[in-house]
């Protein structure tokens, strides 16, 4: 039989916060041969880091380059998509599958769960009634296992997922939700997705003294299932997808292509709106990368020539530049903007705050052409906005439209940022468990987070089947080139 594993997620955890405050996680690392760090694709994003952990492809090849895009036929931007037929490759269990059949796999919130080959399934799903309320909610395969953990756990607890009022509660449901699946369900692999660090550090920031009692809490939930899985005999190996830096102020590029002509707006009830139809540039925001999007060829030049002089860029990449950070694909933008280390991006393009679109103002992560961090506050500006809304959510029970307007335009509130490869030391994503050569280098391609898993479940068993499947990044790790 294979060995059972379960990859722990634990989003945004580094090497600079594994200490005092995480007595768990600490002596797991010291366990098993110490924190390895990984070094992410571009963007150090959820999707993209996550597709290439389960691929063993940059994004060039699974064709994930951001938590969004903008899909030039339909015209639109899509974010927070949840349908794995968009991302290409072989995921880790499928070749797992044709190595040994019996190889099963359950995911508790890793994203693009939807439309996947797994074998079990939880992704947060919340229902869009028609009269504009936002109901929380999971879907799952198989079907059955959505009653099933919500008449034991309670509903999914969405507003606690994301939003102002995101907390280790929806942590703390996911971590039960995969308690469950590694007792009843009982695959060979199983995904674990933790996010709580990440929300906390990107509002107040890695040094904020608040960070270490967050810390505490992650730290918990993690002990948790690494008594479990001692328990059922599973073995662990925790990742992170990013580390989290200390940023100071946002890059707003829309604006600059605006003031430049080449970015369009669209004015409705006296609210600036994009206009992408008759926009000849624009950029997809995303923490601290940009894709940005040229109509027209002959612009590219002009339109680099002037987002590579704006304060708070580092670097702008596009053609040979642009390919060899591995962004090569019809998703990304023509041009690719990385921030300074100390920066992130915004998306807006309005001036004037009173002209902002309405949902600007509220959680909305499939409207807003960009990440929007700003969702993680309340408005401070705002008298009460908790009881602001209170009071909006009541009015949608009794059936009144209510826009939930209490989401601050200010982003100087949001602290940390991620998206760069090149981090300062002790802010890389990581990677934990008791691994063989060529696996115990201090840094390692995320690309190989694959490979660890392939080993980790099948190697003993499957020795020389398994060294066929290995990726290129391990291959180069085995024979000592480095890419």
């Amino acid at each position: 039989m294979a060995q059972r594993v379960c990859v722990l997620n634990v989003v945004a955890l580094s090497p600079n916060l594994i200490g005092d405050a995480t007595p768990r996680i600490k002596a797991f690392a010291r366990a098993s041969g110490g924190v390895r760090t990984l070094r992410p694709p571009l963007p150090a994003v959820t999707c993209s880091s996550q597709s290439t952990m389960l691929t063993g492809l940059a994004p060039d090849r699974h064709g994930i380059v951001g938590n969004g895009w903008h899909d030039r036929a339909l015209g639109e931007v899509h974010f927070w998509k949840q349908s794995n037929r968009l991302v290409a490759g072989e995921k880790v269990w499928e070749t797992a599958r044709r190595i040994d059949p019996s190889f099963t796999v359950a995911n508790a919130c890793w994203w693009y769960a939807l439309h996947s080959s797994t074998d079990a399934m939880i992704t947060p799903r919340p229902q869009y009634r028609a009269d504009g309320r936002k109901i929380p909610d999971c879907a799952t395969t198989p079907s059955a296992l959505r009653d099933e953990l919500q008449t034991r756990f309670g509903p999914f607890p969405l507003f606690k997922f994301w939003g102002p009022t995101a907390s280790i509660d929806s942590t703390d449901w996911i971590s039960v939700a995969t308690r469950h699946l590694l007792e009843v369900h009982r695959a060979t692999l199983t995904l674990s997705y933790l996010p709580h660090l990440d929300y906390a550090l990107q509002k107040v920031g890695p040094g904020h003294p608040s960070i270490v009692g967050e810390l505490r809490e992650i730290d918990r939930v993690v002990g948790g299932l690494l008594d479990v899985c001692a328990e059922l005999e599973v073995k662990p190996l925790i990742v992170s997808e990013y580390g989290i830096v200390p940023v100071r102020d946002a890059v707003w590029l829309n604006r600059v292509l605006r003031d430049a002509g080449f970015l369009a707006v669209r004015v409705e009830d006296g609210l600036e709106h994009l206009d992408l139809e008759h926009s000849r540039a624009f950029a997809v925001a995303d923490h601290q990368v940009a894709h940005v999007s040229v109509r027209d060829s002959a612009d590219i030049a002009a339109v680099e020539a002037i987002l590579a002089r704006v304060d708070g860029v580092e670097r702008t990449l596009s053609g040979a530049a642009r390919a060899a950070a591995g962004l090569d694909h019809a998703r990304a933008g023509d041009i690719v903007c990385v921030s300074a280390s100390d920066r992130w991006f915004a998306y807006g393009w309005w001036m004037d705050d009173r002209k902002a679109p309405d949902y600007a103002r509220t959680v909305d992560i499939h409207r807003k052409p960009g990440y929007d961090p700003c969702e993680l506050f309340f408005d401070p500006a705002r008298f009460w906005p908790r009881g602001r809304a209170m009071r909006k959510l009541l009015l949608r029970k009794l059936g009144f439209r209510a826009l939930l307007d209490v989401i601050p335009l200010d982003a100087s509130l949001v602290r940390g940022s991620h998206g760069r490869v090149t981090q300062p030391i002790g802010h890389d994503p990581i990677l934990i468990g008791e691994l063989p050569d060529p696996f115990l280098e201090a840094t390692l391609p995320m690309e190989c987070v694959r490979d660890a898993i392939l080993v980790s479940a099948l190697g003993a068993r499957h020795g020389s089947a398994v060294e066929a499947e290995l990726c290129a990044a391990t291959r180069a790790l085995h024979t000592g080139t480095r890419r």
